[in-house]
């Protein structure tokens, strides 16, 4: 049986499929296709802490499904730009949980990450797949990845589904 670690850009997945189809990732769903036939080593979700009380109830939805909820404080900084991300973060477990896996998940369209693929693939020999929102995954992402599977209609929370 394969192991996978699956690893979620909650930001990054969130606005993408906003932006895109004006609707919700669909966590469970995803899980039961990326996890399907195969040991789950380690599930991350990387998410941003504004501490309201339905983010909250959303991180206690991600853990219930199965996933650590690793979280960030949300930063505005004077000139009113924001800080939060976790890319750092995201590189460093995928480095640590790559030998300990024979397939890495990434749920993000941030090209930022295709070298973080290479690198884990040629160093470590692990398969990596990347879900993303088709319009808006950067193409080296896509590129770096063993498989691209698009977030679509089927990954998606409809307002029927939510």
């Amino acid at each position: 049986m394969q192991k996978v670690t699956l690893l979620v850009d909650v930001q990054n997945i969130y606005y993408t499929t906003r932006q895109a189809y004006g609707c919700h990732f669909d966590y469970r769903r995803f899980w039961a296709d990326a996890t399907s036939g195969r040991e789950v080593v380690a599930a991350i979700a990387y998410a941003i802490d504004r501490g309201d009380a339905q983010q909250r109830q959303f991180q206690n939805i991600l853990r219930s499904i199965g996933f650590e909820v690793k979280l960030k404080p949300y930063i505005q900084r004077a000139d009113g730009s924001a800080k939060g991300d976790w890319d750092v973060g995201i590189t460093l477990d995928a480095i640590t949980y790559a030998s300990h896996s024979d397939v890495i998940v990434l749920a993000s369209g941030d090209g930022d990450f295709d070298l973080l693929l290479t690198e884990i693939q040629d160093d470590a020999g692990v398969t990596a797949e990347v879900y993303g929102v088709p319009s808006l995954t950067a193409q080296s992402l896509i590129d770096a990845a063993t498989k691209f599977i698009p977030i679509e209609t089927s990954l998606l929370l409809t307002p029927s589904r939510q």
